[in-house]
């Protein structure tokens, strides 16, 4: 098997949906042959699109380069949890493609990212209750969930 595995890469749903730190490394950190390596290994594991919910489009060139959708929904460090629906919005398109398999993405795996995940979990009706959704994307992630992302967790529609 070829490529480099992304740092956290992690199922949320497997084979749809799944997480990971930014392709290539963050900050001073990230290197172009790195990105590459990893780009090829999510290929591998038929990951086809990528969602970045990074401040800036970095790697955009690189996705669209690789084949990959790509969608962009910028998130400072904070996210207001009546915002939540829009990120769940851009999810929903990213996965309403046949054979969609998604990589969901921030400088580094925090609250935020996993209670967006947690959340996503209740939205789509894959889990009903907001505290199971919560100890269920703890257990995915090897992470505990602070208050920061568990407020991102709606309860059940």
């Amino acid at each position: 098997m070829a490529g480099l595995e992304p740092r956290g890469f992690k199922w949320v749903i497997a084979g749809r949906l799944a997480i990971s730190e930014r392709i290539g490394g963050y900050g001073f950190q990230h290197r172009r042959v790195r990105r590459e390596e990893e780009i090829i290994w999510l290929a591998e594991q038929g990951i086809n699109t990528v969602v970045s919910l990074m401040p800036g489009n970095q790697n955009q060139a690189a996705y669209e380069g690789a084949t990959l959708r790509f969608f962009h929904y910028p998130i400072e460090d904070d996210l207001d949890p009546e915002d939540v629906g829009k990120v769940f919005t851009v999810l929903d398109d990213a996965l309403d493609h046949d054979g969609a398999s998604v990589l969901v993405h921030r400088e580094l795996i925090g609250d935020l990212l996993v209670g967006l995940m947690g959340g996503y979990l209740v939205h789509a009706d894959l889990i009903s209750d907001p505290i199971v959704a919560t100890s269920v994307i703890q257990e995915i992630s090897g992470r505990p969930l602070g208050p920061e992302g568990r407020r991102l967790i709606p309860a059940a529609n």
